[in-house]
């Protein structure tokens, strides 16, 4: 097939549509099912009550607090993938087959999701196995996907499709959990006797959903944005010395140097909250009589809903404001929503807080992407490198605020601390946001 010219509406569309393939990931696996169906296995509860008696894990000899381990998996997890993407976006800007690239990382992330269907506390090894690759998948294949925005849309495009991606993404992954939901709750109305088998089958459907739809994508996106080559053992490294180049092109791009630097720590603390908002609903409020399991999915219903009406909001206002004023604002948002959420405790004041963060949650990363976008240099050609450096920054920045929160946790036994010390991430992203010289539309 005829590569599309680039800005064509067909390629755009295609390019936003691997959101609304792999967001279901993000959802069902990172933010919803498996968080509940983790904390239902590894916790121990008074059958009366519903009241904590233990939440200890012990895991390769070890006794962990049950939300420290999973954040600390999820660390490590992050740790590989900012290490593995250089090496693998350099390899891919210089053979030219970007694509394959993302096909390879979709397919490893949505089979270990489908793999997450035998997770169970007697092989906690396999079960942690599958979530850890099918985290790598999932955020090595968005290293790929992401370097794709400059090589397919012109920067006056980038802006609007960013968060056209976005607000697809959330669509498509409510669509599956609310699929999901019904057979968790009805599951004996859709001929389960099993409780806990469609819980588990909700992973399947999140790998099934994620390889299927991504198949519109890779019809029309190109293979890479160079002429093919032949790889060498010479270039195995390339991306590390093509990142080191580009930290050198840094210092004559002040204002793409300052943002990454802001970006780098707003993100570690937005990617973090995203990442165990679940686990702290699932342990810090008193549900009372009130299901918790479908409590905390409705609320992250709601935050996936509101989300596509800040993706679009946040896309206005970026263009009537400016990117880094818009950005500032949505910073200042964030550390209220932290300070909110140390003070609560029910139901009702768990979903004013998963409103607040769906509104500032899809603006703050599609505004971001576009933001790193537009400011790369004009008629780039490594873009794929430029968006490792974009990605490695973020994946470190999310192992220093799951460990940071994991420790804090273990530390005082409270993860409300946690929580609130997750603020100073967003003071300092502020700060930095302010140092950008003025120039960016």
């Amino acid at each position: 097939m005829q590569n599309l010219p680039k800005g064509s509406k067909k390629l755009l569309n295609a390019w936003a549509f691997y959101d609304w393939a792999n967001s279901v990931y993000s959802l069902v696996i990172a933010s919803a099912v498996f968080p509940i169906f983790y904390g239902a296995i590894t916790l121990v509860k008074d059958e009366q009550t519903g009241k904590i008696l233990d939440d200890t894990v012990t895991f390769l000899g070890i006794n962990f607090n049950n939300d420290s381990l999973i954040s600390y998996i999820t660390a490590l997890a992050f740790l590989v993938v900012s290490f593995l993407s250089p090496f693998l976006s350099g390899i891919a800007d210089y053979v030219g087959n970007k694509k394959s690239f993302l096909k390879f990382f979709c397919y490893l992330g949505a089979i270990s999701c489908i793999g997450l269907f035998w997770f169970n506390i007697d092989y906690l090894w396999f079960g942690f196995l599958c979530y850890f690759l099918a985290l790598i998948g999932f955020w090595a294949s968005l290293v790929f996907y992401n370097s794709y925005l400059p090589d397919i849309a012109f920067p006056e495009q980038q802006d609007k499709i960013s968060a056209k991606g976005f607000s697809l993404g959330y669509i498509g992954s409510v669509i599956l959990l609310v699929i999901c939901l019904a057979m968790i709750m009805f599951y004996d109305a859709f001929g389960f006797e099993d409780e806990g088998l469609p819980t588990r089958l909700s992973f399947i459907l999140t790998g099934v959903w994620w390889i299927g739809f991504s198949q519109y994508t890779y019809k029309y996106l190109p293979k890479g944005n160079k002429a093919e080559k032949k790889l060498t053992r010479g270039v195995l490294f390339n991306g590390f010395k093509e990142l080191k180049h580009i930290w050198i092109k840094l210092g004559d791009n002040i204002r793409l140097k300052r943002f990454l630097g802001a970006f780098f720590v707003y993100s570690m603390a937005v990617q973090t909250i995203m990442l165990v908002a679940t686990y702290f609903g699932i342990e810090e409020l008193d549900w009372g009589e009130q299901n918790s399991t479908t409590g905390l999915i409705i609320s992250i219903l709601l935050i996936q809903l509101v989300a596509v009406v800040g993706a679009t909001l946040t896309s206005r206002a970026s263009g009537k404001f400016g990117n880094i004023p818009t950005l500032i604002v949505i910073n200042i948002i964030w550390m209220a929503i932290c300070i909110y959420a140390y003070t609560v405790t029910t139901p009702n004041q768990f979903y004013v807080a998963a409103a607040c963060v769906g509104l500032v949650m899809g603006g703050v990363q599609s505004l971001s992407r576009s933001t790193y976008s537009k400011l790369l240099p004009e008629h780039a050609i490594d873009t794929a490198s430029y968006f490792s450096f974009y990605d490695v920054s973020e994946k470190i920045g999310i192992v220093i605020g799951m460990f940071s929160y994991g420790f804090i946790a273990e530390l005082t036994g409270d993860i409300r601390y946690s929580i609130i010390t997750l603020t100073v991430y967003f003071l300092i992203g502020i700060i930095l946001l302010l140092r950008i010289p003025k120039a960016l539309g």
